[in-house]
């Protein structure tokens, strides 16, 4: 217990302070500018139809997308450029904990912080199309219209017939947030892998590369880059859907029983697994890990 007591004063430390950092401040503003940008298409499909949407289809449709999720997530490496986390008390509480409590804290951290942006994004896409929105657990009918016409491929909105016939609104919404939030755990913890392994600057590196690595395996882009016809994109999507982080994160990119690509279940356990494997590489990492606080 008094372990545990000594990772939480260290976590709390670490957001002392959180909503006066320019750096955050510029991130969640940023967020909101992205939420409207991205948000704008299904606003328009709306109003044009004039109908109305399920409270939670603007963000399933914004952020089903691949390119959606990784904009996002870009601004977690500008969120998290500073991470592990050091100030003139750091050495106070390494004389009092193990270096490992100290790289959990670092972890925990990061989690909640995660977890906190990727929570208001949600909210402010809520909040953005309200106007055309109403809170009943039901696909709607511009959902209808979307999936059934084909319009949503057109349009670039990831409306699937599949997924309105196997799961609800709210339950498809807690699924992409699960989702984009493995996603931005494990940008983020590479990134402190990263720097603990090689120093603070590689981890922001680390992380463009991780982000660059999701896009360019994204179907389309395969599929442009090699200019395939339709009949030869099947396969290239069942790789992609496998091999490709970002396909991971987007709900849509997932089976629903009619192909193999991978579930939402076995995507989390991808995730999860390499959140472990990172969490070994940095504590691996720590043993040899060259604490300097010049400049404080």
């Amino acid at each position: 217990m008094r372990d545990l007591g000594k990772i939480k004063a260290m976590v709390r430390f670490h957001f002392l302070g959180f909503w006066k950092n320019p750096r955050i401040l510029i991130t969640f503003l940023l967020a909101v500018v992205l939420c409207f940008l991205l948000s704008d298409q299904v606003l328009r499909v709306a109003a044009h139809f004039e109908t109305t949407m399920q409270g939670a289809e603007p963000f399933i449709w914004t952020f089903g997308d691949g390119t959606n999720v990784l904009l996002a997530s870009l601004l977690l490496i500008l969120m998290f450029s500073d991470v592990p986390k050091l100030s003139p008390v750091t050495p106070f509480y390494l004389s009092r904990m193990k270096r490992i409590q100290w790289m959990i804290s670092q972890f925990l951290y990061i989690a909640a912080g995660t977890a906190l942006y990727v929570a208001f994004i949600m909210f402010v896409t809520v909040i953005l199309c309200q106007k055309y929105t109403y809170p009943g657990n039901v696909w709607s009918e511009t959902a209808v219209r979307i999936a059934y016409s084909g319009l949503g491929d057109s349009l670039g909105i990831p409306a699937s017939v599949k997924a309105m016939e196997s799961i609800t609104p709210y339950g498809c919404m807690l699924q992409t947030v699960c989702l984009m939030l493995l996603y931005s755990w494990t940008l983020c913890f590479l990134m402190l892998a990263v720097n603990i392994r090689f120093g603070r600057s590689r981890g922001m590196f680390a992380g463009i590369f991780y982000s660059l690595y999701g896009f360019l395996l994204e179907p389309e882009t395969i599929a442009g880059i090699l200019g395939l016809e339709k009949q030869q994109r099947y396969k290239v999507n069942i790789l992609a859907g496998w091999i490709s982080p970002l396909n991971h994160a987007t709900y849509p990119g997932h089976t629903f029983g009619y192909d193999d690509l991978p579930s939402v279940f076995q995507s989390g356990a991808l995730f999860l697994a390499f959140l472990v494997l990172l969490f070994l590489l940095a504590g691996r990492a720590l043993k040899s890990y060259n604490f300097t606080f010049m400049g404080y």
